[in-house]
């Protein structure tokens, strides 16, 4: 027999059922309700004495089916399945390769016997939309690893490798060779040992090690502690261990449905897919093909070359690492291989792949080696004359079809098209620092950039395995325009009153990892600094101005790197520590310009802060910088630590009500001028007209499961 998504064989004794839902053989309504059928098939076959579930194509089963999420559930929930497959009395085997990973994982969890390829990796990422595990994750998990190992599989949501899972005791068996052949031996090894099928769900949960467990849960507590997922995953897992298997069940399923009409899922879930939905470069023509990519040159070894250098080795691409300085060369390629090294040393890399990926880069001081790459990205010194340089040379030497990719933040890629005679072959690549690990890619079209060439530079981003998202030419693009708004009200609010740790800690209470001047010592505040004054031109002599970040850099304080920045900081210790003689600067700034301190209240911060933001984002919506507000969150979520279970600047002003929002900017407006706080028009049109930036589908947080 045959269901839609699901293929039901016999071989001699065993019946193979085979999940063939491509392209990750997600559990769709039709999956599921194939995999009930053939499993019951099985079970009256009398020639069957085990059964083999397996997956076709490239996974066993990445989990839910993300077109489902919204719509109404429909029958058989994954639980029955579950539960169908461990009550079982013929021996379920789970055949595992690929990913197997939430409802794909308690499918297997629920078997009787896993075995899996060499290559797969299991795990139950629920948490990272929101949610749990519904089938019975959190309670046979523990019964097979333990209360404590579970709740950090579980609550991080990370995929584990199948020796890890091995040694853990999550799976049974690694298979050497055919997978299929494999199961079909231990299969039939289990009819031939006789008795009943160990059922995952009658193991006597094993007792907690308070000390273990209270270790970890107090990790989830620190790292989480905004998240409503990760606190119903320790109590269900507290039931694990308290409860009988059939109690565990209930209450387990009592707290998933608590999850998924939360606002955090919803917010998340809008994350998840949204990364998607970025991809989908707009306004390019049907069909357009991208270029052929396979040599890639890189100009500038600096901080920024460096790291995409090792951002396109990383994937596998030939880089060509061209500096006009020999000590600048020798310098980043020491500084590559010394982050390579410190990912070997962490176990993150082995040292055959680290001799490979610094192979693939080759170090040149001759701009002539550029001349055969497929793509040129430029990383020099964010000054237009700089560029002019760069870009006429390139122009000079580099192959036709070639594509020119300039790294700026804020310079105008229209202009530095101008400087070649192909200017629909540039196109903006704004990598965000560690650009060989920061996630976000800005790739800036201008009116004349080619659509094989925003179609390449897109797909580039996948390969990269960055989230990229378009956006057009202008200031500061979306990201650092958006930022420029928070970096002015956080200046303006240090001369009101408060002090660079109120502001961080309101920041961070938000969901934010870090607040903006803990993240200015990080960076290094010279770069702020070196930016604030090349752009000084474009400072209007009546328009307020805050001049605190050139006093503090002028001390030679320029964060971490310095042992000292808007904080203080110990010798070897990155942890901020309040500075009184940066209060005192502050406060003597305030008098001499006229400015009466006051008490500022922790919702005035995060609302100029957060809502300066949300209208520049409008505006850059607008014009048409950001096609789409998800591209707008996107850029946040991944390049500036928004935190995801809000959503984004734009989610969260919807989730908030743009009324409320245009109502509180009108107040600024009134209280400090027009300046920096005139409503942008389409948030006063859909403030008015009671609409979002989104439909109200997308923020609402009523989902079915």
């Amino acid at each position: 027999m045959a269901a839609s998504a699901v293929d039901f064989q016999v071989d001699a004794d065993v019946a193979l059922i085979t999940l063939d839902n491509p392209p990750v053989n997600a559990l769709s309504q039709a999956a599921r309700s194939g995999l009930l059928s053939a499993l019951r098939a099985a079970l009256t076959d009398t020639r069957v004495r085990a059964i083999v579930l397996r997956g076709k194509g490239r996974a066993f089963s990445a989990g839910a089916d993300v077109t489902e999420f919204g719509t109404a559930p429909q029958r058989p929930h994954l639980p029955e399945l579950t539960e169908a497959i461990e009550r079982s009395d013929k021996f379920v085997v789970a055949a595992l390769h690929g990913s197997a990973l939430g409802g794909g994982f308690e499918i297997a969890l629920a078997s009787h016997y896993r075995i899996a390829a060499r290559d797969a990796k299991v795990g139950l990422p629920e948490v990272r939309l929101g949610l749990m595990p519904g089938a019975g994750g959190t309670q046979r998990l523990p019964r097979l690893i333990g209360a404590a190992q579970a709740l950090q599989w579980i609550t991080s949501g990370d995929s584990v490798e199948a020796a890890r899972a091995l040694e853990a005791g999550a799976i049974d068996e690694i298979a050497e060779g055919d997978l299929a052949a494999a199961a079909l031996a231990a299969a039939r090894r289990l009819v031939a040992r006789g008795g009943a099928p160990r059922r995952t769900g009658d193991l006597a949960a094993p007792p907690i090690d308070d000390a273990a467990w209270s270790a970890v849960e107090g990790a989830v507590a620190k790292k989480q502690r905004h998240l409503l997922a990760p606190r119903l995953c320790a109590d269900a897992i507290r039931a694990a261990v308290s409860l009988p298997f059939a109690q565990g069940l209930q209450r387990e399923r009592q707290l998933f449905l608590e999850l998924p009409a939360s606002p955090q899922a919803a917010a998340l879930r809008h994350a998840f897919l949204g990364e998607r939905e970025a991809t989908k470069a707009p306004g390019l023509p049907e069909g357009v093909a991208s270029r052929p990519i396979v040599r890639v040159a890189v100009i500038g070894a600096g901080t920024m070359g460096g790291g995409i250098a090792m951002a396109f080795a990383n994937a596998g691409f030939p880089v060509t690492l061209i500096e006009a300085d020999a000590t600048a060369l020798d310098r980043g390629r020491n500084i590559i291989r010394d982050n390579y090294a410190a990912s070997v040393a962490r176990g993150g890399l082995a040292q055959a792949e680290m001799d490979r990926r610094m192979e693939r880069i080759v170090p040149t001081l001759s701009f002539n080696d550029a001349a055969g790459a497929d793509l040129i990205v430029e990383a020099v010194f964010e000054d237009l004359e700089v560029k002019r340089k760069v870009f006429k040379q390139l122009d000079r030497i580099a192959r036709q079809g070639a594509i020119f990719a300039t790294n700026t933040s804020y310079l105008s890629v229209t202009s530095i098209a101008g400087f070649t005679r192909r200017p629909q072959d540039v196109v903006g690549m704004h990598f965000f620092s560690p650009a060989n690990v920061m996630r976000l890619l800005e790739n800036v079209r201008t009116a004349r950039t080619a659509p094989d060439v925003i179609a390449t530079v897109m797909q580039i981003g996948k390969s990269l395995g960055k989230v990229a998202v378009l956006v057009g030419d202008g200031d500061g693009f979306v990201g650092n325009r958006m930022l420029a708004q928070r970096t002015r009200e956080a200046y303006f609010l240090l001369e009101e009153g408060s002090t660079p740790q109120q502001i961080d800690r309101v920041l961070t209470d938000f969901g934010f990892a870090m607040g903006p001047f803990a993240v200015g010592d990080l960076a290094g505040l010279d770069i702020g600094w070196r930016n604030r004054n090349a752009r000084a031109h474009l400072r209007k002599a009546a328009v307020r101005d805050c001049d605190l970040l050139d006093q503090v850099c002028a001390l030679g304080r320029f964060g971490q790197k310095t042992g000292a920045g808007w904080y203080r900081y110990e010798k070897g210790s990155r942890t901020p520590i309040a500075d009184p003689a940066i209060e005192q600067l502050i406060v003597e700034h305030s008098r001499r310009s006229g400015i009466e301190r006051r008490p500022i209240s922790d919702d005035e911060i995060l609302e100029r802060c957060l809502y300066s933001m949300i209208n520049e984002g409008a505006r850059i919506l607008q014009e048409g910088v950001a096609a789409r507000p998800v591209d707008v969150d996107m850029v946040w979520l991944h390049g500036y630590g928004f935190p995801a279970w809000r959503g984004g600047p734009m989610f969260h002003a919807d989730r908030v009500g743009l009324a409320e929002v245009h109502a509180a900017i009108l107040k600024w407006k009134e209280r400090f001028g027009p300046d920096f706080w005139t409503p942008a028009p389409m948030l006063a049109e859909l403030a008015a007209t009671g609409r979002g930036f989104y439909p109200r589908s997308v923020t609402s947080p009523e989902i079915t499961c």
